[in-house]
């Protein structure tokens, strides 16, 4: 049985906290948003050149400006990240917001991220090792957040002597995993340590697909969550099923229907019925950014996140 839809939000770390960042989280949690996530990278696209602030500081003030909001990160990835020192950090942010921590992980991309911390000459990895490193990075993750004390692990990309990360997360076993995955091999790894699972639809059909074909692409996914979690003996409704919106082609900035789902409380009602028929129990929305693909209205965006719900 599928659960009520909810809707979170997404609020990019471009603001200094003093200057419009802790308003827009407290204000998420007035709204009545499920959660607020923020992106985990070094810089993102179009924001490169601006101001862009640290996932964990930032979820962690966060944490310490609300009460009641689910918090979290859509995604992290192993990009610039080690499992280990990545537990720590999760294990501290999951005590101090009281356990309303949620991770959200994917294998990352080419970009920023994936070049950053790489020398300038270093080939990129390939497609084949950015999905091996994903899997082996989420369990190793897995293990360190559910056995706290001296993990030992040696592994093809990751090694960890006597980890310790006592005393374990707030959230028992540990912390949700929101595991982004569109491929066979993620979605089975969604299927095996995920307890949501996240995507944005298929890229390929932003610029020139249409709504129709999108909604047939995701319905394809989600099938192919169901086949995967029916081979880990698992039933496909215990998961959370999360689309992050922006990313099809109807929220395109030059949308072939001429509206965007989030340009009217009414289109955004029918764009979000025909997702929870697919299945998804949880649609994210970014916070408008003015003069950026997430330009929104800001009143009716917090009309959509007041009034929606009750409409579907």
């Amino acid at each position: 049985m599928t659960s009520p839809l909810r809707l979170s939000t997404v609020i990019l770390p471009i603001h200094r906290w003093h200057d419009g960042g802790r308003a827009r989280w407290q204000r998420a949690e007035e709204l009545g948003f499920h959660a607020a996530y923020t992106y985990d990278h070094l810089a993102w696209r179009s924001f490169r050149d601006g101001p862009w602030f640290g996932a964990v500081p930032t979820l962690t003030a966060a944490a310490s400006a609300t009460s009641r909001l689910r918090l979290g990160t859509l995604v992290t990835s192993p990009n610039f990240r080690h499992p280990v020192t990545l537990a720590k950090e999760l294990i501290t942010l999951d005590d101090v917001s009281e356990g309303r921590i949620t991770l959200g992980i994917g294998a990352g991309g080419i970009g920023f991220d994936a070049s950053t911390l790489r020398a300038p000459d270093a080939e990129p990895w390939t497609p084949k090792e950015r999905a091996d490193r994903f899997a082996e990075f989420v369990t190793l993750l897995d293990q360190l957040l559910r056995e706290p004390a001296d993990l030992s692990y040696a592994g093809e990309f990751y090694t960890a002597t006597e980890a310790r990360n006592l005393p374990g997360c707030v959230q028992r076993e540990r912390l949700p995993f929101a595991v982004a995955a569109t491929g066979p091999r993620g979605l089975r790894l969604a299927a095996r340590l995920g307890q949501a699972w996240v995507t944005t639809g298929n890229p390929k059909l932003y610029e020139s697909g249409t709504p129709e074909e999108s909604v047939e692409a995701l319905r394809g996914q989600i099938g192919g969550l169901a086949k995967a979690c029916d081979e880990a003996g698992r039933d496909v409704a215990e998961l959370d099923k999360v689309l992050l919106t922006g990313f099809t082609p109807d929220f395109h900035p030059v949308a072939r229907s001429g509206r965007r789902p989030i340009d009217s409380l009414d289109g955004f009602v029918d764009f979000a019925g025909r997702h929870a028929e697919l299945g998804f129990n949880e649609i994210a929305l970014h916070w408008p950014i003015p003069d950026s693909d997430f330009a929104a209205d800001e009143k009716l965006f917090e009309r959509i996140a007041t009034e929606a719900v009750s409409q579907l």
